[in-house]
């Protein structure tokens, strides 16, 4: 039998592998399964928290619009004439009933002479009745005696004076009686002619009274369109393309135009304040909801709202941008926790809870207004309750976790409500 040399080498890597194997085999059929986690195992997974508490919560809604004047007209002449004289310029302040510009037409300066002229003849006709009536009137009194007179003689003496002569002394009393009936309804109508000249001249001294253009309200001359002797055609002729005068802005307070989403309609009420921000001037300004139209737009979805800013102090111009700011909810002294805090599935919303033992408990909360930091819990949480704002996405309920408190999330650019 042949005798076979293994060199030293290769015997010492044969017995490496053959300890290295039996290592391996001996750890596999020594493991047993790993234990179930023990709740009652010291926490190892640390949670940042915040402790529930109060404050005061509001929602607000914030619309970009532009200021616009209260109140803007272009100021028309009532009656065609010529610019006589003219008061302002652009940039002119003016007073209600502050006259602007005097026209200068002869025609209504005529007729207002003949006006006076009808006024004079009817007075004088009212006079020539009145002397008439008072000529009848007296007729008529010798004529009824007359007849007084002949009527009782021929009562007490029959004989002594004719039938036919109280016949005619009553007839003539009859016909003195219609005289003055005439005369009364000749000054009557003397007096209506008198009626209706004075009431021709009050219309020709309206119209003549016209020839002074005035402002319906205080305001500020925004443009001038006429000069000195421009003609300016009447403005209530429709057929003719009538040139203003100027145009005339009530600066002394504003309209802010808001289009209020249908979801929001019902947070708006007259009277409720509003921030209203200019940039350019990078300064706010207090405003109220003055007026809104109290049904929805079918194209917009969204309710026209109107804020009055008052500008006591002719900073705020025509046609600056301006950012409404309006508080839709506010509620004092509510149990509140970050809103990234709140989780949301299927239209509910829960908060992981850390109890006394460092439990994490899923509770099902219902919130109420809701800010871009904070949510309103209106059931589900009490004050003084830990509330998990750290990432939840490995949590379970029923884990045991080591409460740290944190500082939420805020988001830039929003103020705490």
């Amino acid at each position: 039998m042949r005798d076979v040399k293994i060199p030293l080498s290769r015997y010492w890597l044969a017995a490496s592998i053959l300890l290295l194997a039996a290592i391996l085999l001996s750890s596999c059929g020594a493991r047993t399964p790993a234990p179930a986690a023990d709740s009652t195992a010291p926490a190892d997974v640390a949670v940042g928290v915040i402790k529930t508490g109060r404050k005061s919560l509001g929602r607000t809604m914030t619309i970009s619009s532009e200021l616009v004047p209260f109140q803007e007209i272009e100021v028309y002449a009532k009656e065609s004439g010529y610019v006589k004289e003219l008061n302002v310029d652009y940039g002119s302040r003016v007073q209600a009933n502050q006259t602007l510009a005097t026209l200068e037409i002869p025609e209504l300066q005529s007729q207002l002479k003949q006006d006076d002229a009808a006024i004079r003849n009817a007075a004088d006709q009212i006079a020539h009745a009145e002397d008439e009536l008072s000529r009848v009137e007296a007729q008529h009194r010798v004529m009824q005696l007359q007849f007084e007179r002949l009527s009782g003689v021929a009562k007490s003496k029959p004989a002594l004076v004719a039938q036919q002569e109280v016949d005619d002394s009553e007839g003539k009393a009859l016909e003195s009686a219609a005289q003055v009936e005439s005369a009364k309804s000749n000054r009557q109508s003397a007096q209506s002619l008198l009626a209706a000249a004075q009431a021709k001249r009050e219309h020709d001294q309206v119209l003549f009274d016209y020839t002074k253009i005035t402002a319906p309200f205080a305001g500020i001359v925004t443009q001038r369109y006429a000069n000195l002797g421009t003609l300016l055609q009447a403005g209530t002729n429709s057929s003719t393309q009538a040139m203003p005068l100027v145009r005339l802005s009530e600066d002394d307070k504003f309209r802010l135009v808001i289009p209020v989403p249908e979801s929001d309609v019902r947070y708006i009420h007259v009277g409720d304040p509003v921030g209203v921000m200019v940039p350019s001037l990078n300064r706010t300004f207090p405003g109220t909801v003055a007026r809104f139209s109290v049904d929805v737009s079918q194209d917009t979805r969204t309710m026209h709202t109107e804020v009055d800013v008052l500008n006591p102090n002719r900073l705020l111009l025509p046609g600056l941008y301006a950012q409404a700011t309006i508080t839709l909810e506010h509620k004092d002294n509510v149990v509140f926790v970050p809103i990234q805090a709140l989780s949301r599935q299927n239209n509910v919303s829960t908060v992981d809870v850390v109890d006394a033992a460092g439990k994490i408990e899923v509770r099902r909360v219902e919130p109420g207004i809701q800010t871009p930091d904070d949510a309103e819990i209106v059931s589900g949480l009490a004050e003084g309750e830990m509330v998990v704002i750290s990432d939840r996405s490995g949590l379970r309920a029923g884990q045991i976790v080591r409460p740290q408190i944190a500082k939420p999330m805020q988001y830039q650019g929003q103020d705490d409500q």
